[in-house]
């Protein structure tokens, strides 16, 4: 079971069902951030709940993600990237320390609209010469700090540009196209998420040029020590998705190109697949009216 967001080719506002086996069960809900306003509890309720009453082949699913939410990333959580932080970084004792220190990375990724879903293209920087995917585990917290559900990230970044400067982070991380999520949110009452496998792969003109394998067993932090730094000192009424960062970074020589397409599958969660374009011009469509 997921729960999605979507919109039906007869009616153009965009709607909250679960989807089961190729089948919709519309939530009585406005919208994802309405559904975050409830418990973990009164969610997996509603869901049970909900009676079946579309196909999934009658509607196009958008993006998890609407209202006031934000969408956060979680940096240095595993070894590995903590390795090709260092590896690309002018300030290598940057990386190390954070990834020992009791305080993580977070950083802010994209406001709702930025976001793209399965299937849309995602972005590379034209001024970076190292641009690589992340993939990553994301969390879908609700209001009240509990984890409500899963999605798919990538978590697009530009390594040259963060490389040169960590104060470059911003602009490594946030530009046009450099936030996907995959359409399907697994609720978490479904999946245990202690251990589960990540796969990469990057594929150009029909071949694979890259693939990679991680779980989740190999990340560092708890999710709870993740949500409650984010929660410290900031309140998120519409809820909000925490990508919990990567452990799969291909090596300084690796470049992804436009025209490449990328597939994140993360086992138990789901599959996200997106080509890739340069400059920000692909991206008009996201602009809200």
């Amino acid at each position: 079971m997921h729960i999605v967001r979507y919109r039906s080719v007869s009616d153009s506002r965009p709607r909250i069902a679960v989807l089961n086996d190729g089948v919709l069960s519309t939530l009585p809900v406005a919208g994802m951030f309405e559904l975050l306003n409830h418990r973990v509890e009164e969610i997996e309720r509603m869901c049970a709940d909900a009676v079946p009453d579309s196909s999934l082949s009658e509607v196009r699913l958008l993006a998890p993600v609407d209202g006031a939410m934000e969408v956060w990333a979680a940096g240095v959580t595993y070894l590995r990237s903590r390795d090709a932080r260092v590896e690309e970084s002018t300030l290598k004792s940057v990386y190390e320390l954070v990834y020992d220190a009791e305080r993580p990375e977070l950083f802010f990724k994209s406001p709702a609209w930025r976001v793209v879903v399965d299937g849309e293209p995602v972005g590379i920087r034209s001024d970076s010469e190292l641009n690589v995917p992340e993939p990553e585990l994301a969390l879908v917290i609700n209001r009240f700090e509990q984890i409500v559900g899963y999605v798919v990230c990538n978590d697009m970044s530009s390594r040259s540009v963060e490389g040169e400067n960590p104060l470059y982070l911003p602009q490594a991380k946030l530009y046009a196209g450099a936030c996907a999520l995959s359409s399907g949110i697994r609720p978490a009452w479904e999946v245990e998420p202690s251990d589960l496998a990540i796969r990469l792969t990057v594929a150009r003109e029909g071949a694979v040029v890259w693939d990679g394998t991680t779980s989740t067993k190999q990340i560092r932090r708890p999710f709870t020590q993740l949500t409650a730094y984010l929660f410290h000192s900031e309140n998120h009424p519409h809820g909000v998705v925490l990508a919990t960062g990567t452990g799969l970074v291909p090596d300084l020589d690796f470049r992804i190109h436009a025209g490449d397409r990328i597939t994140v599958t993360i086992d138990e969660i789901g599959e996200l697949r997106n080509p890739v374009v340069a400059g920000k011009g692909h991206f008009d469509f996201l602009t809200p009216p």
